[in-house]
């Protein structure tokens, strides 16, 4: 169950969303269950914000690949060993792929939708830098955790042909920053 303030912020249907408040009040745990939703095209009754009626491709990261798999990836997939564990049910897991370099780091995900094709999921890190962040068309980039300016503004770009969303779920630790003044 959500609390008010994170139903609030899944209503909001506009392109860029922050969902900004202090540590440890469930702004990942809002993050995984909107990625969830929209991966799977399974919405509660009470949702109000944007559907997807089709799959997805989409992208979620965080500072690092350590910080990416210890948050993002435990909340949407489960903690490693354990997939479906966490916001995506195991049953709809239809495919994943390990990535290179950091053990039980997921590349991506791959999620049956309900209108019968599969969404993706990609797992990234603001380490990477923005290079990594270039290139693909994308429905929907969750940023976990405050990314630099450029990360940003980049993964805001892979949405913009499809009209897509992008939103950020962090404390703002880095003050008023170029991110945390777009808003």
């Amino acid at each position: 169950n959500l609390y008010a303030k994170q139903k609030e912020f899944h209503a909001n249907i506009v392109r860029e969303r922050l969902l900004m408040a202090g540590n440890q009040l469930g702004k990942t745990v809002a993050g995984a269950f909107g990625m969830a939703r929209h991966l799977t095209g399974r919405y509660p009754g009470w949702w109000a914000g944007r559907v997807f009626d089709r799959p997805i491709d989409a992208w979620a990261g965080s500072v690092s690949t350590l910080a990416t798999r210890a948050t993002v990836q435990r909340l949407v997939c489960g903690r490693p060993g354990k997939l479906g564990t966490g916001s995506v049910p195991k049953s709809l897991i239809d495919d994943k792929k390990s990535a290179m370099g950091t053990p039980d780091l997921l590349d991506h995900i791959k999620v049956s939708h309900v209108s019968g094709g599969e969404s993706i999921l990609a797992f990234k890190s603001y380490e990477q830098g923005r290079e990594k962040w270039q290139g693909e068309t994308l429905d929907i980039v969750w940023f976990d955790e405050e990314p630099p300016q450029d990360i940003y503004t980049e993964g805001l770009t892979r949405t913009n042909a499809t009209g897509g969303i992008t939103y950020m779920t962090f404390t703002p630790l880095l003050g008023m920053s170029d991110v945390v003044k777009r808003f």
